[in-house]
């Protein structure tokens, strides 16, 4: 399924799940951005605090179901709000883009994408994110 991280933050902010997918390391050639969840979450990140708004929860998810208890424990409606780099994102981290969006609207929760370009991978950047993905356990943090 996936993988969630909170963050603390205060309880007037708007509360950001910022979404990423959740990509075989066996796709970085293919699409990279899509293996890239850190870049993904950063520019998400980047999005939140450039609105004054606060990341609550980072999810990984590939494929998810809309009504998956993962992406609505604790979501307040008017308060929370959901957002991912981009539409395509959006598809390979959930089973379905239009039931999400639709169950967002019926709890009164917004859903956003971030509508940047996604960064250009040169060699040197896949490495990158080969390595901080394939040696999680070996102490590699990605730098």
């Amino acid at each position: 399924m996936g993988e969630v991280r909170g963050a603390s933050g205060g309880s007037d902010a708007v509360r950001v799940t910022a979404i990423a997918s959740l990509t075989p390391l066996e796709e970085l050639d293919d699409d990279p951005f899509l293996v890239d969840s850190r870049s993904q979450h950063a520019m998400c990140a980047r999005w939140a605090a450039e609105r004054g708004y606060v990341v609550a929860r980072e999810l990984m998810v590939c494929g998810l179901r809309p009504d998956h208890v993962v992406l609505w424990d604790g979501v307040r409606p008017g308060v929370d709000l959901f957002v991912a780099p981009s539409r395509r994102v959006l598809e390979s981290a959930l089973s379905s883009v239009e039931e999400f969006t639709a169950e967002a609207l019926r709890r009164g929760v917004r859903v956003e994408t971030v509508g940047r370009a996604e960064p250009l991978y040169d060699a040197q950047m896949k490495a990158q994110v080969h390595r901080r993905l394939s040696m999680p356990t070996a102490g590699y943090d990605g730098r």
